[in-house]
């Protein structure tokens, strides 16, 4: 099993048990800071994680491609978290279909954008490669941020990805922030969208997150 510690916070891979606390801390910690939940207004549980979305966790967690950051000075308390699973050529399509058929609420807005710029990008086909290692999402305890942590998972994530054999890694940044760290650890910006171009059918943005929040990036690195 992948894990590392330093000064006192010990990342390793999620296991189903951990799955109560991953809910309850992305409730508390990631959709209370990511940028387009943030702007969006909405603030219902529900509508923020969505039903589908609760669904797919479970399925990450069985691939051994998630990570939870645990503070060991603090009894084991969770305080970081990265979720992530292997990606193929046909999940193109399938997410398409599975984004469409969402909830119209911010998560199921997002996963459409998110298929569209994965098939508009189509890593598969830019690197030759049949399979990917897709980071869904990352987020650290308020009490943490800016310590690196963030860093350290996406790190580690990284040499999981290399254990496992997959050949990139891919990481949708909605945050300006996330991108920023991304780049530092290597990966390189692929595609992008901007929040104030993307528009529903009357022409109204779709997300206004604030400042520097401009655009989603595709990030990606050959691991």
């Amino acid at each position: 099993m992948t894990s590392n510690s330093k000064d006192g916070i010990t990342i390793r891979i999620m296991l189903k048990e951990d799955f109560a606390n991953v809910k309850a801390f992305m409730k508390k910690e990631y959709f209370a800071s990511e940028p387009l939940c943030q702007s969006s207004g909405e603030t219902d549980w529900h509508l923020q994680m969505g039903k589908d979305y609760v669904k797919l966790i479970p399925s990450m967690i069985a691939q051994g491609t998630c990570l939870v950051a645990l503070d060991e000075k603090n009894g084991g308390r969770l305080v970081g978290l990265v979720l992530a699973e292997a990606r193929f050529p046909k999940d193109l399509e399938t997410n398409r279909i599975k984004a469409d058929a969402m909830e119209n609420n911010v998560c199921g807005r997002t996963y459409v954008m998110l298929s569209k710029i994965e098939r508009e990008a189509n890593l598969f086909e830019r690197f030759g490669i049949s399979k990917m290692l897709y980071s869904d999402t990352t987020s650290v305890d308020t009490s943490m941020r800016g310590k690196g942590l963030g860093s350290r998972l996406a790190a580690t994530l990284m040499d999981v990805g290399r254990s496992k054999g997959f050949p990139a890694m891919v990481a949708y940044c909605t945050s300006y922030y996330s991108a920023r760290q991304k780049a530092a650890l290597g990966m390189q910006c692929i595609h992008s969208i901007v929040y104030a171009d993307y528009k529903d059918d009357q022409g109204r943005p779709i997300f206004t997150p604030a400042e520097p929040h401009t655009m989603l990036r595709l990030m990606a690195i050959k691991l």
